[in-house]
């Protein structure tokens, strides 16, 4: 005989008990992963314990806690990753950003601009501009990796065909470097292309480095002037990715200096680091990192960083 009229009661009913999990849970979920065991031990506790009694159950199984954890609106599922939101409100960065918008709308007086539909949005007319009557192209550098392996996963797919061995991993991989303008597209002239490809590893052509993007922003520049005839300015902007960015060859950086002093001991740029600086009392004294010349048994021998220190 079916009970068809008859009402199920959960304990989560109760909101003592819903409410008092659900902040645990939130609290616990702070510090690490959450299982269903979490939600079993907090029903074994002395006052969870207690109101079970009084309804007549003794306590509760996990499968039961998942059903709960679905119930308080819990899914199991990948953890979604965050943003930094506040980060645009940093002093240093609301300085940084003003003073880029102000130049930048400085630059956009002297830019071409184009709508949707590629097409002008706007004329530019004469006026007498700081660094000459020229307009500004702005050029935007990009870079993109492709592997061998990663195509399209959705096709057309015959019922008689049958399916093929995936390859494993990626691939070999290539790396194009390439500079774009919303005027051409691409930066090119005639035969001469800006764009390079770099099939980084360790045993092919290494990895793309802050050198290897100078090489080829003076071959850009050379090609920009070419088409131009030296008549439009280029603003050229690059992200701030970390092998955009280098060092001087002579700069002070403690992760290269060697403890103890060595006669032919230099930097990996190849060059001698520049004179260091510390206070004494209230004047500033330069350091040099390299003995005198004629120092007795060292001489221009780089001094360690013991001796430095």
């Amino acid at each position: 005989m079916h009970n068809y009229s008859y009402k199920r009661y959960s304990i989560l009913s109760d909101g003592d008990i819903s409410s008092g999990l659900q902040q645990y849970l939130l609290q616990v979920s702070k510090d690490r992963f959450i299982p269903a065991a979490d939600v079993v031990a907090f029903m074994k506790t002395l006052e969870m314990e207690a109101k079970l009694t009084s309804i007549g159950c003794s306590s509760i199984s996990e499968c039961t806690a998942r059903r709960w954890l679905q119930t308080m609106d819990w899914h199991y599922k990948k953890k979604p990753n965050g943003m930094y939101i506040d980060g645009h409100k940093r002093e240093d960065v609301v300085v940084y950003r003003e003073k880029f918008v102000e130049h930048w709308m400085w630059c956009e007086l002297q830019m071409m601009t184009y709508n949707n539909n590629e097409n002008e949005a706007k004329k530019l007319t004469g006026f007498s501009v700081k660094d000459g009557p020229f307009c500004i192209i702005f050029i935007t550098h990009n870079e993109s990796t492709f592997y061998a392996n990663d195509h399209r996963k959705m096709y057309w797919w015959h019922s008689s065909q049958k399916a093929t061995l995936v390859r494993k991993g990626e691939g070999e991989s290539i790396m194009v470097s390439n500079f774009l303008t919303a005027e051409w597209e691409r930066l090119k002239h005639g035969d001469e292309k800006a764009r390079i490809p770099f099939w980084a590893g360790k045993n092919r052509d290494g990895y793309f480095d802050a050198d290897d993007l100078l090489h080829q922003v003076e071959k850009a520049i050379d090609i920009f002037k070419e088409k131009t005839n030296r008549f439009i300015n280029g603003l050229w902007l690059f992200d701030n990715a970390p092998s955009h960015q280098k060092h001087a060859p002579n700069a002070l950086l403690a992760r290269y200096m060697r403890k103890s002093p060595l006669a032919t001991w230099v930097p990996k740029g190849g060059a001698c680091m520049r004179y260091g600086k510390y206070v004494a009392g209230q004047t500033e004294v330069s350091q040099d990192f390299y003995y005198h010349d004629d120092h007795p048994t060292m001489p221009r021998w780089f001094k360690g960083m013991e001796q430095i220190i």
